[in-house]
């Protein structure tokens, strides 16, 4: 793949991946911005997929399971979720990123209304968290857990 080429894939990855956080905070969106979120997702984590290493493919795996749990579509969140987690441990991740793939299934079972697999993932998560290096990474994380209904 020519350098051009890469640097295409990389630009756009970023530019969707933060417009998809942008779609997720806003407050009222509109259902063609529940639809363009969707579609700004899966395509940043497109993008990733073509140039990107591990931790890219993980962490595109997990907006998209977020994106989902935000619309509150519970299949394609536990896909999503169950996916980072597979990337996060065939990939030795760990850190912030291991906490996000615990958080993402805990939400995922969640909203799908299991909650013996989301106290399970809490857990996991908590646990991760607490050896998070980075202590506002770590608040961040930990904010984001309890957030969790």
């Amino acid at each position: 793949m020519k350098e051009e080429e890469k640097n295409t894939h990389e630009k756009f990855g970023k530019s969707l991946f933060n417009r998809t956080w942008e779609l997720m905070d806003k407050k009222d969106r509109t259902p063609k911005e529940d639809i363009e979120m969707i579609h700004t997702a899966h395509a940043s984590a497109y993008h990733w997929s073509q140039i990107g290493e591990p931790i890219n493919f993980q962490r595109g795996e997990w907006q998209i399971s977020r994106v989902y749990a935000v619309l509150n579509q519970p299949l394609a969140c536990l896909f999503h979720a169950q996916r980072c987690l597979e990337i996060t441990s065939q990939n030795d991740i760990k850190d912030f990123d291991l906490a996000f793939a615990y958080e993402a299934m805990a939400r995922a079972h969640a909203i799908s209304g299991n909650i013996e697999e989301k106290e399970k993932y809490i857990k996991c998560a908590k646990k991760a968290a607490e050896i998070i290096k980075d202590e506002e990474d770590k608040k961040y994380t930990l904010s984001e857990i309890e957030s969790i209904k």
